[in-house]
């Protein structure tokens, strides 16, 4: 590995860092250094500090700032300095003393050597410290070899007792496009059943950094699969070995699909450019696009060919969608932004092909809400890409009218609304009562139908269409 130019600390930090030396032996360690390593933007730094007390690392750090010593049984410090918070800690002995992520005793140690303080961490590349003034790296248990590699190993048998870890894998391995050491792999096996212990906010923790920041999300589904994680995903699990027609479906099995799918996502220039909400709405979205066909699948008549087909697998993947994002802990509302997608994700190859008319886009947008049919075209055109070698022209072809359409008429962002309310009722002289609801129903159909389309042309509608005075 060629080493990268010197580490770019933010000049505030690095006075911190000098007060912070004439204490005790501050070192860069986590992520930052392994982001560094891989010519990433280093960020989210992390500072251990060897060879001082708590006392005086906490008097070091507080004529820079606001501190917070919540972390003191923990050995860890947080300071503010202009509006970013960053960790300064001891180096600490765990032990296990029950069960689950934060079943562990904690005791900081001053005198730890480099190599004890790395070795609780998960990773070997996230057990690499460096010397922020020399630029020397401390890599007791070989990190940089496996960056090199791009392998994520345990770094010691202590891994097995935080089953946390194992997600950390995933979305680790999605993130940077590692492989799983084979001897990592047999460990995380063999603590596949403390999934359960597990709290549900720290399965979605590691889950929305799979969606938000992968860069092949089909390693973290790998990683699941050769762990023996995936049963606890039961959506995805059943995705494998679900049969596709060939002609159709050349790359295999649905699993194999889904993971062409969400890395034909993430090269797509909108990912690239999009905010991290709709980074998780999408990958989300392009994970359980399939999820109804296990339930589906059989071997059918299709145009008088026998095919493997998989009727109305979109409707029956919406409910299935909503179950594993709650299995996750995802949001409660993310799943209104990702069921529609999933229901509505071959709408581009329903009725005529040639042009889709306005009252079409008009409902399918409303539909959508709160997502929008730009949404729902990145996700169509991850599926028309995850299908090699069949080229995916067709679709594309189809999924840009769609998207030309919908801009045509606006609603490539919003879905429409409703032009006549019960304001509009009122001014007409009609009584407040049950009637409103299917008169302005009825309005709102109109309307998508491109009967009218401003406030003129629907007050005209509804006064053809008042109920006769009693």
């Amino acid at each position: 590995m060629i080493m990268p130019a010197a580490i770019s600390l933010p000049a505030d930090l690095r006075a911190v860092l000098d007060a912070v030396r004439r204490v005790g032996r501050p070192r860069l360690v986590g992520g930052c250094v392994r982001d560094w390593l891989l010519g990433l933007e280093a960020k989210d730094f992390d500072v251990e500090v060897p060879g001082v007390t708590f006392e005086e690392l906490h008097r070091a750090l507080a004529s820079f700032g606001a501190t917070d010593v919540v972390g003191r049984s923990f050995g860890v410090i947080k300071l503010r300095l202009g509006g970013v918070e960053y960790d300064f800690s001891l180096p600490r002995r765990e032990s296990k003393t029950g069960a689950g992520h934060r079943g562990f005793a904690v005791a900081p140690d001053p005198e730890l050597s480099d190599a004890e303080a790395a070795a609780r961490r998960d990773f070997t590349v996230n057990a690499i410290a460096l010397d922020p003034f020399t630029g020397a790296l401390l890599d007791p248990h070989g990190g940089e070899r496996d960056l090199r590699a791009r392998v994520l190993r345990h770094t010691s048998a202590a891994f097995s007792e935080d089953p946390l870890r194992v997600l950390r894998a995933m979305q680790l391995a999605a993130r940077f496009d590692f492989a799983l050491a084979p001897e990592t792999a047999a460990l995380c096996r063999r603590i596949a059943d403390t999934f359960a212990q597990l709290p549900v906010e720290r399965v979605w923790g590691e889950w929305d950094k799979w969606a938000t920041k992968s860069a092949k999300p089909s390693r973290g589904l790998a990683v699941l699969e050769e762990t023996g994680w995936l049963r606890h995903f039961p959506e995805i699990a059943a995705l494998r070995g679900t049969p596709q027609e060939p002609e159709w479906h050349p790359e295999g099995d649905v699993f194999t699909h889904t993971q062409l799918c969400c890395d034909a996502l993430v090269r797509l220039g909108v990912w690239r450019d999009a905010e991290a909400f709709r980074r998780r709405v999408w990958l989300l979205g392009v994970l359980a696009h399939d999820f109804g066909k296990p339930a589906t699948t059989v071997r059918g008549e299709r145009r008088g060919v026998a095919r493997i087909i998989s009727p109305e697998h979109e409707a029956a993947g919406g409910p299935l969608a909503d179950t594993f994002l709650a299995r996750i802990g995802a949001p409660h509302e993310l799943a209104d932004w990702v069921r529609p997608l999933v229901l509505h994700h071959l709408v581009h190859h329903s009725g005529p092909k040639a042009e889709f008319g306005a009252s079409q886009v008009r409902r399918l947008a409303r539909k959508l809400a709160p997502a929008t049919v730009d949404d729902l075209c990145a996700v169509m055109l991850a599926d028309a890409f995850g299908r090699p070698p069949l080229s995916p022209q067709e679709s594309v072809s189809l999924i840009e009218k769609l998207r030309a359409r919908s801009r045509e008429l606006e609603l490539q962002h919003l879905a429409p609304r409703p032009l006549m309310l019960g304001r509009h009722l009122l001014a007409l002289g009609q009584p407040p009562g049950p009637a409103f609801k299917p008169l302005l129903d009825a309005a709102f159909e109109a309307q998508l139908d491109g009967t009218f389309a401003d406030e003129t042309g629907g007050l005209a509608w509804l006064q053809k269409h008042l109920p006769p005075p009693t």
